[in-house]
């Protein structure tokens, strides 16, 4: 359609005043054509598909089983935990930071899934309380049961075709429990099978590498042990500031009171930076990869 202009009534008007419709019309046209031309483009632009996630529980069922089919027969079973890290660092720290590093670790390695997180783990005695159970929030279970936890869970993956079950432990805690659980489902997998068709792995380097190597680039950078700290200290926040910044009250810690071992903190995360916690971040990602590429290739 044509857009109407006013005609111009006044009789002083000078000629050359007087609105001329064929520019803008020409304008109004080529706008519209530009849209025509432009949208299918826009419309035509591909997504991401949702099944190109290394993420288990982003799959469905079947899109799961032709990845397994077509090699991806590698599984991460990050492991977390619900516990307190004072005033200033959210209850799921562990499970977060195991998620994200996890997928990180998946996407690098290729032909590799990421199994939910497990989020409930042995945080110490509940009655009485010991240990961070004394603080509100954190849930604990006890090692037995944590252990067939993590059974059931490779048993799980296995059964669906997973040749290569790796446990990622963001806790020291439970450390052991995992090696404990890798050795036992081995020795049951090796007898029932001649053909050695599954593995399962305790990847303690994931978390041994922020207690060591990622110390030392901390020191070599002027902080101290007693702010890197053993919990909930700058190491601690610096990872979570790399990973999920809302989980750390940045402003409230700038302005609020120092807590110490009486507030379940051992350390000082004022001086906390996520680029501090990217230097981590990248140290357990690729020393894991690496790691774990050398496992698979030794058990070829």
């Amino acid at each position: 359609m044509t857009p109407q202009f006013p005609q111009q009534t006044a009789p002083c008007a000078p000629p050359t005043r007087r609105i001329s419709r064929q520019p803008l019309v020409s304008r109004f046209v080529l706008i519209c054509c530009c849209l025509l031309v432009t949208a299918p483009v826009m419309a035509a632009t591909p997504a991401t598909p949702a099944n190109s996630s290394v993420m288990l529980e982003e799959l469905t069922s079947t899109e799961l089983r032709s990845r397994i089919e077509h090699g991806a027969t590698t599984v991460l079973v990050p492991i977390g935990g619900v516990e307190q890290s004072g005033p200033y660092i959210a209850l799921g720290k562990h499970n977060v930071r195991a998620g994200l590093l996890a997928r990180q670790i998946a996407q690098k390695l290729g032909n590799t899934m990421v199994a939910p997180v497990v989020s409930y783990v042995p945080e110490g005695s509940i009655a009485p309380p010991a240990g961070h159970m004394r603080y509100a929030g954190t849930i604990s279970i006890p090692p037995a049961v944590f252990e067939a936890v993590l059974e059931a869970i490779a048993a799980s993956l296995r059964q669906h075709g997973f040749r290569d079950i790796i446990f990622l432990g963001d806790h020291g805690g439970y450390q052991k429990n995992e090696q404990n659980v890798a050795n036992k489902l081995n020795l049951a997998w090796a007898k029932a099978s001649a053909l050695h068709d599954a593995r399962a792995y305790a990847l303690s380097g994931y978390y041994d590498i922020t207690q060591s190597t990622y110390i030392a680039e901390l020191h070599k950078r002027g902080y101290s042990s007693a702010e890197i700290g053993l919990h909930a200290g700058m190491a601690d926040a610096a990872l979570m500031l790399a990973t999920q910044p809302s989980m750390v009250r940045s402003d409230a810690m700038a302005h609020g009171s120092k807590p110490g071992v009486a507030d379940g903190v051992r350390g000082d995360a004022t001086r906390a930076t996520a680029e501090l916690g990217q230097i981590g971040i990248k140290l357990q990602v690729d020393s894991s990869v690496a790691a774990i590429r050398q496992l698979l290739q030794r058990n070829q």
